[in-house]
C-alpha cells in the first residue's frame, strides 16, 4: 500500500495519457481501465455528489488505493488495458468466458497437395484462413462436409520421397482420398482445393450436387451405410444453408456487437458473418464497472481481439464504442489492412445490429438474475458473515478444517478453501494425524491446525501459495470443545489476525471465541449457508481421502498374503500403477513393467486376483 493517501495520490496525477488499476485493502488489482487523460479520468471517480450508478459504487466501497502506468498514447492504453485485464482477470471488469481463441479452417494453399486442419492462431503464412466457427456452425460440421463431398488427404507425409514405395490407403479405395502420396493428381486435387475454397466463401450448390449425387450412387449399388453417411452430410450442409442471410453477397464478412447494461451488470452480444452466412453467436456477461455502455463495449472488444484474430475488414456495432478511432486504429494494426467501425444507421447491417442488441438485453435479462444470486451467495454471502459476526476484516479467504477415521485407525485431516465465497480446489490440502492415538477428535484437530500454522511460517515465501497464504478465518465443524481445541494451537502458534468460528451441525450454531453465545442465523441466510457449504466440503474431502488410505492400506494387506510381496514391493506397485484398481486388473506382463517387479511376482500376483 502506497505511504500517500488516496486525496494525495490524486494530486499527482497527470495529463498523460495511460492505464489505471484500483486495489482493494489487501492489494488486489480488482478494476483496469484507461485513459485518455488520467487526471481526470481518474478523479472522476472519487468527486462526491458525481451520479456514478450502482456498480461503480460497489466497486468504490473495496477501493483503497490505486496504481497508473504512463504509456506515450492511446493506442498503447488501450492495448496494455487489455493485457492487464487478461493477466489479472480483475473482479470488475467485464471478462471473456475464456481466453481461448475460436477455431478457423486453414488450407495449406502453396503445397502441391495441400492439406486443411483446424487452428486458432492466424498466421502470415501463405495459408488461406476460414472462420472462426463458434455456437451456431461448428467447425466439426464443417470438417465433415469436406470430408465427405471433397476426395482431400488428411495424411502429413512428404510425398516426392514417398510416392513410388507406397500403395494407396483405405481412404482411396473408398473414394474419400485420391491418393496423392502414391499418384500424379495435381490436376484434380487442385480442382478439389477450389471446390472447398469456393464452399468456405459461401458457395453450397456444387457441395450440395456432390453429396446428392455420392448418396444416391450408394442407395443404387445397396450400399445403405455409405448412403446414410452421405444422407447425414447433407443434414448438416441443410443447416449450414439455414444460416444464410440471403440479402447479403457471399463475400459479406463481418463481426457485429452490441451491449446492454442494467445499471449492475452489462451483457455483450457477438454475431460473426462470414460468406453471407452467420457462423457464430456468443453472449458475455459481467460486472463490468464502465460508466457506459460504449465503455463497455469498447472494453469488451479491446479484449476480445487480444485473443481473437482479426479477420474481416468490417466491424458492425450497435452503438459507438468509446474512443472508436483509436480502436479502428488498433485492429487496423493486428489485421495488417484497414478495419472500419460503423454504426448503422439502415440496411441489413442495422437489422443485425438490432438483433446482436436483442440477444444481449435478453441475456442480461435472464442470466443477470443468475449473477445478482451467484453474487448474494459467495462475495456478497462474505461481507454479509462479516457484518453479522462482527469481524475485524473481511473473510475473503476462509479455511475449513475436518477429521475423518473409523475406531481410531485410517486418521486423516482436511483442509478446504474458499476464496470470495468459492472453492479454490488448487488450495485444498490433506492431512495424515501422525502423532495422536485412538479416535481422538480435539486431538487431531490441534495437530491439524498446529501442522498448518507451521507451515504458513516455513511457506512465507510461497514455496507452497496455499500454506503462504494466511486465511482471514478459519472455520471448525463442531461447537465449543472443538473450537477450544483449535484455539489452543492457534495459542501456540503465535500466528495473530486469524479469526476462528465453529459451525456446530445439529441447530448450525456458530460459536466464536468472542461472543459467549452462539450466533443463531435463518437458514436462509446466505452467510450461514455458506458457511454450511464449506463445512461440507471440508468433510467431502476429508472423507474422501480416508476412503482412499482405508482402501489403500486394505489393499497392501492382501499383497502380503502373496508370497514374495512384502511393503517395499506393496509401494511400489501403488506408486506405479497409481490405483488399486489397475494393480488387480493388469496383466503379468504389464506388473512386470513396475520397477522391482519381476516376472515371477508378476505372474503370482495376477494369479492371485483371478482366484488361481
Amino acid at each position: 500500500m502506497s505511504e500517500l493517501t488516496i486525496e494525495e495520490k490524486l494530486k499527482t496525477l497527470p495529463n498523460e495519457p495511460g492505464v489505471y488499476l484500483m486495489l482493494d485493502a489487501d492489494g488486489n488489482i480488482i478494476y483496469v481501465g484507461k485513459a485518455r487523460v488520467l487526471k481526470n479520468r481518474v478523479r472522476q471517480y472519487f468527486q462526491a455528489n458525481r451520479n456514478r450508478g450502482e456498480k461503480v459504487e460497489a466497486m468504490l466501497r473495496k477501493v483503497r488505493d490505486f496504481r497508473y502506468v504512463v504509456v506515450n498514447n492511446e493506442i498503447e492504453a488501450l492495448m496494455l488495458e487489455s493485457n492487464l485485464i487478461k493477466k489479472h482477470k480483475p473482479q470488475y471488469n467485464i471478462l471473456l468466458k475464456d481466453d481461448k481463441a475460436y477455431p478457423f479452417i486453414k488450407i495449406f494453399v502453396k503445397e502441391e497437395y495441400p492439406r486443411i486442419e483446424v487452428t486458432r492462431i492466424i498466421k502470415n503464412d501463405g495459408a488461406k484462413y476460414f472462420g472462426p466457427y463458434m455456437l451456431g456452425i461448428g467447425v466439426k460440421d464443417m470438417i465433415a462436409l469436406i470430408e465427405g463431398a471433397f476426395p482431400l488427404r488428411n495424411c502429413k507425409d512428404g510425398f516426392r520421397e514417398a510416392r513410388k514405395n507406397k500403395r494407396p490407403c483405405l481412404n482411396y479405395h473408398i473414394k474419400r482420398c485420391l491418393a496423392p502420396c502414391c499418384l500424379d493428381v495435381s490436376a484434380e486435387y487442385r480442382a478439389a482445393i477450389d471446390d472447398v475454397t469456393d464452399f468456405l466463401s459461401g458457395h453450397d450448390k456444387k457441395i450440395e450436387k456432390i453429396l446428392n449425387e455420392k448418396m444416391n450412387d450408394a442407395a443404387s449399388r445397396e450400399d445403405y451405410e455409405a448412403a446414410i453417411y452421405y444422407r447425414d452430410k447433407l443434414k448438416i450442409l441443410d443447416k449450414v444453408v439455414r444460416k444464410q442471410i440471403a440479402v447479403l453477397g457471399r463475400d459479406f464478412n463481418l463481426d457485429v456487437f452490441a451491449a446492454a447494461d442494467n445499471g449492475m451488470f452489462g451483457a455483450v452480444s457477438l454475431i460473426v458473418v462470414r460468406g453471407g452466412k452467420i457462423v457464430g453467436q456468443e453472449n458475455f456477461i459481467s460486472e463490468d464497472a464502465s460508466l457506459t455502455v460504449a465503455e463497455t463495449l469498447g472494453s469488451f472488444m479491446r479484449q476480445y481481439y487480444t485473443v481473437q484474430s482479426v479477420s474481416t475488414a468490417e466491424v458492425v456495432v450497435a452503438e459507438s464504442p468509446e474512443e472508436i478511432c483509436e480502436m479502428e486504429e488498433l485492429l487496423s494494426a493486428k489485421r495488417g489492412g484497414r478495419v472500419r467501425i460503423s454504426v448503422p444507421k439502415s440496411g441489413i447491417r442495422k437489422e443485425l445490429a438490432d438483433t446482436a442488441l436483442k440477444n444481449a438485453e435478453e441475456y442480461l435479462r435472464i442470466n443477470g438474475l443468475k449473477a445478482d444470486k451467484k453474487r448474494d451467495m459467495t462475495y456478497g454471502a462474505v461481507e454479509l458473515l462479516q457484518s453479522v459476526l462482527g469481524l475485524k476484516a473481511l473473510p475473503k479467504r476462509i479455511e475449513a478444517y475436518d477429521i475423518s477415521n473409523i475406531s481410531g485407525q485410517y486418521k486423516v485431516s482436511s483442509m478446504v478453501v474458499f476464496t470470495d465465497g468459492m472453492p479454490h480446489n488448487a488450495h485444498y490440502r490433506r492431512f495424515r494425524i501422525k502423532t495422536v492415538t485412538g479416535a481422538d477428535d480435539f486431538k487431531s484437530m490441534n495437530e491439524t491446525l498446529a501442522r498448518r500454522l507451521l507451515r504458513l511460517k516455513e511457506d512465507s515465501d510461497n514455496k507452497d501459495v496455499s500454506f503462504g497464504t494466511k486465511p482471514d478465518v478459519i472455520l471448525i465443524d463442531g461447537g465449543k470443545g472443538q473450537l477450544s481445541a483449535a484455539a489452543a494451537a492457534l495459542t501456540e502458534s503465535g500466528v495473530g489476525g486469524i479469526e476462528l468460528i465453529s459451525l456446530a451441525k445439529r441447530d448450525e450454531e456458530i460459536y466464536t471465541l468472542f461472543l459467549d453465545e452462539p450466533v443463531r442465523l435463518s437458514k436462509t441466510n446466505a452467510a450461514l449457508q455458506m458457511l454450511m457449504r464449506v463445512r461440507d466440503e471440508a468433510h467431502r474431502f476429508a472423507i474422501t481421502y480416508f476412503r482412499k488410505l482405508k482402501a489403500s492400506k486394505e489393499f497392501e494387506s492382501q499383497l502380503y498374503k502373496i508370497e514374495g510381496i512384502g511393503k517395499k514391493k506393496a509401494e511400489l506397485l501403488y506408486r506405479h500403477f497409481k490405483s488399486i484398481e489397475k494393480i488387480k486388473s493388469a496383466t503379468a506382463a504389464k506388473l512386470t513393467e513396475c520397477k522391482g517387479i519381476g516376472r515371477v511376482d508378476a505372474e503370482r500376483i495376477e494369479g492371485y486376483f483371478k482366484g488361481e
